[in-house]
């Protein structure tokens, strides 16, 4: 079985850019494949736009990052929580995910690790399983954020899929002061686990619900 087996699969990413760093040479593959691949961003984060930035400029951000990996701005979903409240609006939050469940009726669903430290993510993970519970659902890897992460399913990249990642994630010019956007970062972790499993390069999952 390879990833390609999915043709309608949907990204949930707690705010943007988390979507890209997770599974986004997933997310080349499958397009390149000619897969449907639908991103839905929970969160702008606007509280957490350094200064000198706009506080809307993730939106345009997302859009850029989204269109390098080639999902057309029809695809792309951005919604307005408020960035470290999740818990709080869990339900508005199942609420929005059952809606695009019953509209694009995905084979595939990537989202966030349960095990995630970040409430915003565990919260995007808790709701998407409830919401997606008839579908494959697998969990990408956010290292910083995970604790005992499962390496359960390998995704091959070649080359190509990590330069459109690479690419992607240096359209949020905004988050550059973070470490973990560091293009030699981002490039080894597909190093090291396409080297878990004899690869050049790889994303890794945790497995949920996987129907074949």
């Amino acid at each position: 079985m390879t990833i390609e087996r999915y043709t309608n699969v949907l990204v949930l990413a707690p705010h943007t850019d988390d979507g890209e760093f997770g599974c986004g040479g997933t997310m080349a593959r499958l397009i390149e494949g000619g897969a449907r691949v639908t991103y839905a961003a929970f969160s702008t984060a606007a509280k957490s736009v350094p200064e000198g930035f706009p506080k809307d400029v993730l939106k345009r951000e997302v859009r850029a990052a989204t269109g390098v990996l080639g999902i057309p701005e029809s695809d792309l979903k951005v919604y307005d929580f408020e960035v470290r409240t999740f818990p709080t609006v869990r339900q508005e939050i199942l609420e929005e995910m059952i809606v695009l469940q019953q509209e694009l009726r995905p084979d595939c669903v990537l989202m966030p690790a349960l095990i995630d430290l970040h409430q915003d993510h565990k919260t995007v993970a808790e709701e998407g399983l409830r919401a997606f519970k008839r579908t494959t659902v697998m969990a990408y890897e956010i290292p910083w954020n995970n604790i005992n992460f499962n390496h359960q399913a390998y995704v091959r990249l070649e080359s190509r899929h990590v330069e459109k990642k690479v690419k992607a994630l240096a359209c949020y010019e905004s988050q550059g002061h973070r470490n973990y956007t560091r293009e030699d970062y981002i490039r080894n972790i597909s190093l090291t686990r396409g080297i878990d499993v004899g690869l050049d390069h790889a994303e890794v999952f945790e497995v949920y619900r996987l129907i074949l």
